[in-house]
């Protein structure tokens, strides 16, 4: 399982033009999912995520998380972030994981992170959807599960 995560403000999520997610200040999260994936994966994400050291502190430095400053998160399911683009000019999806997997996988990642205390906001999975936000800093962090 792979997040990018982006340090956000005014943050929104559109399809066919009505707004299905809006956050204030917080993150924007990314999140593919592969056909490997577990709780364990999501588990690990929602650690890293929610207690992630990225916000400033009285003294500019990054010592503060989403939790401590009552951040939220727009969660969007992103399968391309498994595209494999080493071939040819068309990227292969064959990593991601099928759409029934995925969007279970998705939304026990959204309630998971429901349970630290923080507010979600989601887009519609499988869906064109239009995201727009600032990202401040600008900061974005790519975690991959595999890693830990």
């Amino acid at each position: 399982m792979k997040a990018v995560i982006q340090r956000a403000r005014n943050a929104n999520v559109t399809v066919n033009g009505e707004m299905l997610g809006k956050i204030d200040e917080g993150f924007v999260v990314l999140l593919g999912v592969t056909h490997e994936d577990t709780v364990e994966d999501i588990d690990y994400l929602v650690k890293k995520t929610v207690h992630l050291r990225v916000f400033e502190d009285d003294e500019g430095k990054m010592n503060h998380s989403l939790i401590d400053i009552g951040g939220s998160i727009l969660s969007i399911s992103q399968f391309t972030l498994y595209g494999d683009t080493r071939k040819g000019r068309r990227p292969s999806f064959t990593k991601a994981a099928k759409p029934d997997f995925a969007n279970e996988m998705y939304e026990i990642f959204n309630d998971k992170i429901r349970e630290q205390g923080v507010a979600v906001q989601t887009g519609q999975f499988g869906a064109m959807m239009d995201v727009s936000f600032t990202n401040v800093g600008p900061v974005t962090f790519i975690i991959d599960s595999k890693d830990k």
